[in-house]
């Protein structure tokens, strides 16, 4: 996944038999040039399958999985799972207000167990605000309002993640600059600031400010989110956004450094106590 992927994404599920159908073949001594003869395509689209950058056809990995002596029983099993795996997620009805390069963070952001963020511009998507989404969302664009709300209704979509039963840790890293930032009038600040308060309180959300007074930190060059998974198969992955698309990071010396900025800016950051009241002190001026 270490590259910037546009189009349809994959499901965490596509890409955790992505690796297990390679995790398979190796296993069988089977090269992806002759896995590749067994289907009579290319080795490129076997390693495609393998990095979950297509869908699966059925016959082929039918064909795959019996090439490598898989038994009818996992054959069976994994063909079901195949079948899931290659339905879209919940996010793909609104495939119409969402760039195709982030379907695939809303799907690791709904499978992973702990999601670590790191935001120097504005209040994490997940934290957001109904009017303070409008207000990002209309920075320097002109979108119709149907667009707009559907991109509004993705957005507090997603937040219902952190409810759920199998709610993710969620653990955010924000510059002091962000609370700085207007977005929309005093009021969608005091309502932000908050919404930002209450979450504090969730059992499962740490939020920690990086004052201005800490100066320059390791992570001051983008926002970036590392998710990781109860699934062994699946590594921690690093997602982080550009101008025009995003980059997924999975190898473990870019995972190795990303975590280090992490636990580097969490030793210098406010507590969670301090963070809150960084948040009284700044609504207060509000």
């Amino acid at each position: 996944m270490s590259e910037t992927r546009t189009g349809t994404a994959p499901t965490v599920l596509r890409i955790v038999l992505g690796k297990r159908l390679g995790a398979l073949r190796e296993k069988a001594r089977v090269t992806r040039e002759d896995a590749a003869k067994v289907l009579d395509v290319a080795p490129l689209t076997i390693r495609r399958m393998e990095n979950s950058e297509v869908g699966f056809k059925i016959p082929y990995v039918q064909l795959l999985l019996q090439a490598y002596g898989v038994g009818e029983r996992e054959t069976e099993e994994f063909i079901g799972l195949v079948k899931v795996a290659n339905r879209p997620g919940w996010w793909h009805r609104y495939r119409d207000a969402l760039p195709g390069w982030f379907s695939a963070c809303i799907s690791l952001e709904d499978e992973a167990s702990l999601i670590r963020t790191y935001e120097p511009h504005y209040v994490p998507g997940l934290l957001q605000t109904e009017d303070y989404v409008r207000g990002v969302l209309c920075a320097g664009a002109h979108r119709d309002s149907d667009e707009l709300e559907r991109r509004v209704a993705l957005r507090v979509k997603r937040q219902q993640l952190l409810t759920k039963r199998d709610a993710p840790i969620l653990w955010i890293l924000m510059e002091e600059a962000v609370l700085r930032r207007p977005v929309g009038d005093a009021g969608v600040m005091r309502a932000q600031i908050d919404q930002l308060l209450e979450t504090t309180h969730m059992p499962n959300v740490t939020l920690q400010i990086m004052p201005f007074q800490v100066g320059p930190h390791l992570g001051a060059f983008g926002p970036f989110h590392l998710f990781r998974f109860d699934v062994t198969e699946l590594p921690d992955i690093v997602y982080a956004e550009n101008l025009t698309g995003a980059v997924y990071l999975d190898q473990r010396p870019d995972i190795a450094a990303y975590l280090e900025v992490l636990d580097n800016m969490s030793a210098r950051a406010a507590s969670v106590e301090e963070t809150r009241a960084f948040l009284r002190e700044i609504r207060k001026e509000l």
